[in-house]
C-alpha cells in the first residue's frame, strides 16, 4: 500500500482544514462562511432549522500554570444520561426560554439564541489537544462569546455529573465549545456526486442541495454500485484499525485497476491527500514518500 500510494500525486495540506472544507474544495463546490451548526442540524433532523443555531459541543478544558488546553470528547465517552442532566441544567440556570436556549441532539450540543453573537469558526476536533485562545472570535461580539463561555463554566463547574465523572477517573465535562453559528442556507438544487457517511455536518451539506446521500455502507463496494460520475465516501473515525484502512485502500486500488473508477482523490484525517490515477502505476521508481512516514 505505501508503494502504491507512493507513485500518486501525494501533498501534505499546509493549515488544518475542517473536513468539509476539505472535501468541498476537491469537488470544486462552495463552502459556507457561516450557519455549520444549522447544517449539521439539518443532518441529523431532516429538517432545515429556520433560527439562528451555534453548536455547542461538551468539551474538557485542562489547567495548567498559565493556560488552558482543549480537549475534544469523543462521542463514546458521552454517555447520553450525562449530557441530558447538563444540558437540562444548563437550560434552567442559563437560558431564556423567549431568546436563548440550549439543546441536545445525540452527543451533540446547539445554543438557540435570537441575539446572534460571534462564535469561533472551527469545530472542537480541530483545536483538540491545542490552547483554545487562538481559536476564539476577535472583534465585534467577541466579549459577549467569553462571557458566555465563562458563565458556561461556572455553571458546569460544580454539577454532580462532573463530580461523579471525575471520581471515575474520567475527564469531566466542564464547558461547551461554541462555533459554527449562523442560519441554515436556502435550499439550493445543485449537481454533487452522492453521498456515504454518516457525518451530519455533511449529510446536511447534502441535503441543502437536495443531493443523494445515504450512511456509510460498510465498503466501497456499495459505493461503485451507484450509478453516474464518482461519489464521495467518508469512512467512520471511530474506524481507527490499520487492518480496516488497508482493507479500504484495497478495495480502491482494486476498483481503479478494473476501470471502475477513473481516478481517486483520499483525503486522510491528518490533513495528507493522496490523488491517484491509473497512469501512476508506471511510476515504478516510486516505492515510498517520506510524507508517508
Amino acid at each position: 500500500m505505501r508503494a502504491w500510494l507512493a507513485r500518486s500525486d501525494l501533498r501534505l495540506e499546509p493549515e488544518a482544514t475542517e473536513l468539509l472544507e476539505r472535501i468541498v474544495s476537491v469537488l470544486d463546490l462552495p463552502y459556507p462562511q457561516d450557519g455549520l451548526a444549522a447544517l449539521r442540524m439539518w443532518g441529523q433532523t431532516g429538517d432545515r432549522p429556520t433560527v439562528w443555531i451555534a453548536a455547542a459541543d461538551p468539551v474538557y478544558l485542562e489547567a495548567h500554570l498559565d493556560h488552558l488546553r482543549l480537549h475534544a470528547l469523543h462521542p463514546e465517552a458521552l454517555p447520553p444520561a450525562d449530557l441530558r442532566a447538563l444540558f437540562d441544567h444548563l437550560q434552567e440556570t442559563l437560558a431564556d426560554d423567549q431568546h436563548t436556549g440550549f439543546t441536545r441532539l445525540g452527543t451533540f450540543g446547539y445554543l438557540r439564541t435570537d441575539n446572534p453573537i460571534s462564535t469561533a469558526a472551527l469545530p472542537a476536533y480541530m483545536v483538540d489537544g491545542q490552547v483554545p485562545s487562538g481559536f476564539l472570535p476577535e472583534g465585534e461580539g467577541a466579549a459577549d462569546y467569553r462571557n458566555l463561555l465563562s458563565e458556561i463554566e461556572m455553571s458546569l463547574h460544580d454539577h454532580e455529573v462532573n463530580q461523579r465523572r471525575v471520581e471515575a477517573g474520567q475527564r469531566p465535562i466542564n464547558s461547551l465549545w461554541i462555533w459554527g453559528g449562523g442560519l441554515a442556507p436556502e435550499r439550493a438544487v445543485r449537481p454533487q456526486p452522492p453521498l456515504f457517511a454518516d457525518d451530519p455536518l455533511l449529510l446536511g451539506y447534502w441535503q441543502s442541495a437536495d443531493a443523494a446521500s445515504e450512511p456509510w455502507p460498510g465498503n466501497f463496494a456499495d459505493c461503485l454500485r451507484m450509478p453516474g460520475a464518482g461519489f464521495v465516501a467518508v469512512t467512520p473515525e471511530s474506524e481507527d484499525d490499520p487492518a480496516f484502512l488497508q482493507d479500504c485502500l484495497e478495495q480502491l486500488r482494486a476498483a481503479l485497476r478494473a476501470k471502475r473508477i477513473g481516478r481517486l482523490t483520499i483525503l486522510f484525517r491528518d490533513g495528507r491527500r493522496a490523488h491517484v490515477e491509473r497512469s501512476h502505476r508506471l511510476r515504478i521508481w516510486r516505492r515510498d514518500s517520506k510524507l508517508l512516514d
